[in-house]
């Protein structure tokens, strides 16, 4: 299908695209990679009144390590986080990740920034921001990544407002992220995220739920001595996904246990 009419504009700085979308008012999208925008502005599912196009904003794509923390400019595509030598050397989990993300053309065009802000509940980053406790930075304040994935594509972000980087600590110890799905390039039917991190570990799933998941209940139990199976086996409390074509709820959690104990496993 062809997309509805819609204006569109370049920006030249960050400030600049802050500008274009209190001009064009709250139909107004930030354009960085597209892969999620687009095709659903092909399919009249999203219809902006404008396109504010934030790509050659050179001051948003970088990586680099400061006081123990990895900043991740918003517009660092998938391929540059996974290639990454500082990415790779400060959180591996983080390189892991962008691997998994979509097909060769996704992992050049697609941006962390737009992932974030897309807030969508099988998206893999936010589930590494939320169990690491990292921050979304953007043109205006910060926010605890936990506050800031607020229901299914939902966020606390103004019209103007625009994400400029992803704060992570730095964490080098043992980490797996395990992602299960139909196939090759699908997303995630459920994922699941461990990593060691002071001494203790930080338990993750993605898409099982309108937001990226926590599970402090296997990060308690492995921190007083629990194998993996016994603590993954708490991976499923509390949880509601909803069920789709391609699991039921009942499969998500069965696949929450199974792939969060894969995960602790295979980290270690």
């Amino acid at each position: 299908m062809i997309p509805a009419a819609f204006e569109y504009a370049r920006a030249g700085s960050v400030q600049e695209a802050g500008q274009l979308l209190a001009k064009f008012g709250e139909d107004a999208k930030v354009l960085a990679g597209g892969h999620s925008l687009i095709p659903l502005m092909r399919l009249r599912l999203a219809q902006p009144s404008a396109l504010v196009d934030i790509n050659g904003l050179k001051e948003l794509d970088y990586v680099v390590v400061e006081d123990g923390k990895l900043r991740v400019g918003a517009l660092s595509r998938h391929v540059t986080i996974h290639t990454s030598d500082v990415v790779r050397q400060n959180l591996p989990l983080l390189a892991e990740v962008a691997s998994e993300v979509g097909d060769n053309q996704v992992r050049n065009m697609g941006t962390i920034g737009g992932v974030v802000a897309h807030a969508d509940s099988a998206g893999d980053y936010p589930t590494l921001a939320v169990i690491l406790d990292a921050e979304i930075v953007t043109n205006k304040r910060r926010f605890a990544a936990a506050d800031f994935f607020q229901d299914l594509f939902t966020t606390p972000l103004e019209e103007d407002e625009i994400i400029c980087e992803v704060v992570f600590p730095v964490a080098t110890g043992p980490h797996k992220y395990v992602k299960f799905r139909r196939r090759l390039f699908d997303w995630a039917i459920v994922a699941a995220a461990a990593q060691q991190l002071d001494g203790g570990w930080r338990i993750g799933l993605t898409n099982v739920g309108p937001t990226p998941v926590r599970c402090s209940s296997v990060e308690r139990a492995l921190a007083q001595g629990a194998t993996p199976e016994q603590a993954a086996e708490a991976a499923s409390d509390g949880l509601n996904p909803s069920g789709d074509l391609r699991a039921s709820p009942e499969y998500k959690k069965h696949l929450a246990r199974v792939l969060t104990k894969r995960a602790i496993q295979q980290a270690t």
